[in-house]
């Protein structure tokens, strides 16, 4: 693997605190390359978070830390349990139909969110309170400084029911 200079986007996040649009939909256009990537090769990468991205000496992104990752024949699920607790998704926490690729569109939009304002749109220190509020309780869109088209972006990346990602 490349040498990353720029560290983790975590690093980056904890010091600017959030992003401005611009700069989170550059980071966005990229990840959103790299996870085509990877759904057109029928893999699923299932850990996406701050942590996991890396930041290139060009400040590009890579996504890092496959260890949670699968490879799915079309049309097939997983029933595994896992990822981060601020990132699981509906369907992850639900596991009686299993998880596909939908799984990452949740995870782009908490991380767009996360980037966007700070936080995760579900977080809370007590995590059956968090994973309650991932599968029922729609995120505050309430946010001021973030355009209509992002929020609107959000929502429809959080979707509850994975048949109604993008």
């Amino acid at each position: 693997m490349d040498l990353c200079t720029g560290g983790e986007l975590l690093f980056h996040l904890i010091q600017k605190r959030h992003f401005s649009e611009e700069h989170a939909k550059f980071y966005m256009c990229e990840l959103l390359l790299g996870f085509e990537h990877l759904h057109d090769n029928n893999i699923i990468f299932r850990d996406l978070k701050p942590e996991n991205i890396l930041v290139d000496i060009e400040g590009h992104l890579r996504i890092a830390d496959f260890g949670l990752a699968k490879k799915l024949s079309r049309g097939d699920r997983s029933f595994s349990f896992c990822g981060s607790p601020e990132y699981l998704s509906p369907e992850m926490l639900h596991s009686i139909d299993g998880h596909d690729h939908r799984l990452d569109i949740f995870c782009i939009g908490v991380l767009l969110y996360e980037m966007l304002t700070g936080l995760p749109p579900f977080y809370d220190e007590d995590h059956y309170r968090m994973f309650h509020k991932i599968i029922s309780v729609s995120p505050n869109m309430n946010l001021h400084r973030v355009s209509p088209q992002a929020r609107n972006l959000i929502s429809l990346l959080l979707q509850k029911n994975p048949n109604n990602r993008p």
